[in-house]
């Protein structure tokens, strides 16, 4: 049974919460804290899974506990209730929460949260990935983008698609904002699944604020382990992959959500170099010395790779699980049972295509493909076509966003 603290200084409210919650009696332990105070003192005693805060609180508001109990307990799952007409004040607590609900919250809606949210976790039992997902508070966007967006943000009438454009650019921005979006504090009746969408969702005050006067996001900045340089080349394989399945879904029944799942399918690598620099670093000279895979140096020295760790993130942040799937096995396909071109096979060709097309540039051996996986999925004979392209995408520079 999953260990749940809920924290609210009113009684009354908690209350309500339990008659609200009998329920689930059955599949949840649940704990109630009077306050932030409460809350902490109940977690150095028990160990709990997930923590479920309202904001408004004397004393200690919902986001400062969230900070501290990043800190402090990073494997927890961290969970912001919030009424809308606190739009304003919730959004100090995008740094360090991984869910955010709207009040009064349905217990489906907050079951399916939670189920969301930790079911990568349950098949990923490491502590090292909690340790380095749990306690991050942002990803580094790349500095030119960052700029761009505050420049646009800035002007009166900046327009839905010129920002969708910009937040395009750049992983880490494009991560939050459909964690944001696909919340159910935005109460959508659908998964958003493009950045277009999650733009138009959001609004432009919403991001304005965010960006502008919360700073939520922050702009990368090189040091010794990690360069620009390194983070610029992150994000034009990112919008490779993109491109090339986007080629690739148009002439298939595979979800349009593969498009995401490329984009998104290193951020792994981000949150490695944002927690762990120097071993990020290291793993990288290792991995050209041995002319090996990234991902297998890592699974070689922590058994997990970069593919899990990004996985893990976005499940926790509540994006669709057919997009963490794709981008938690997109280096083994073989984990998961293929039948013919899915989301998981399109990512694994698309990110290997991308690779190839940079090998090719760069006068470097290409990466081999699984022949046996692929002959076995029916699209072995397609692979040529594939990479066409691919070659088309690598020239193509619109915009992704529709």
């Amino acid at each position: 049974m999953k260990r749940i603290l809920f924290v609210d200084d009113e009684v009354s409210i908690l209350d309500g919460l339990k008659r609200m919650l009998r329920p689930m009696r059955t599949e949840w332990d649940m704990s109630f804290a009077p306050g932030g105070e409460a809350a902490l003192s109940m977690l150095e005693t028990a160990p709990f899974d997930v923590i479920v805060t309202d904001m408004r609180m004397p004393g200690m508001d919902g986001a400062t506990l969230l900070e501290i109990v990043r800190e402090k307990y990073p494997s927890l799952l961290r969970i912001f209730l919030s009424g809308y007409t606190e739009l304003q004040a919730s959004m100090r607590a995008v740094p360090v929460a991984h869910q955010f609900l709207l009040k009064p919250c349905d217990p489906q809606m907050l079951r399916a949260g939670i189920a969301r949210a930790t079911s990568l976790g349950e098949v990923l039992d490491s502590k090292m990935l909690t340790s380095l997902v749990g306690a991050l508070r942002d990803l580094p966007s790349l500095p030119r983008v960052f700029s761009e967006l505050k420049a646009a943000l800035a002007q009166p009438n900046v327009s839905i698609q010129r920002i969708s454009q910009i937040v395009e650019q750049d992983v880490a921005l494009s991560a939050k904002l459909l964690q944001l979006v696909n919340s159910a504090f935005f109460g959508l009746a659908r998964d958003v699944t493009s950045v277009n969408t999650a733009v138009s969702c959001l609004g432009i005050s919403v991001l304005h604020d965010l960006v502008l006067t919360l700073e939520v996001f922050r702009s990368f900045t090189a040091n010794d382990f990690v360069s620009e340089e390194y983070l610029e080349e992150f994000h034009r394989h990112a919008q490779l992959s993109a491109r090339i399945a986007a080629g690739i879904a148009e002439k298939t029944k595979v979800s349009t959500a593969v498009v995401l799942a490329a984009l998104l399918h290193d951020v792994g690598k981000l949150v490695i170099a944002e927690r762990t620099p120097a071993h990020f670093a290291r793993a990288l000279e290792q991995s050209q010395e041995e002319n090996q895979p990234l991902y297998e140096i890592e699974e070689r020295l922590i058994h997990i790779s970069h593919a899990e760790v990004g996985a893990y993130l976005l499940s926790l942040w509540g994006l669709p699980y057919s997009v963490v799937e794709a981008i938690a096995h997109h280096h083994h396909p073989r984990r998961v049972p293929i039948n013919g071109l899915d989301m998981v096979l399109l990512v694994y060709i698309s990110n290997l295509l991308a690779h190839e097309r940079e090998a090719l540039e760069q006068g470097a051996p290409a990466p081999a493909f699984d022949i046996e996986l692929l002959e076995h999925a029916g699209v072995s004979d397609r692979l040529q076509e594939w990479r066409k392209i691919a070659e088309t995408a690598q020239l193509c520079t619109a915009p992704l966003a529709g």
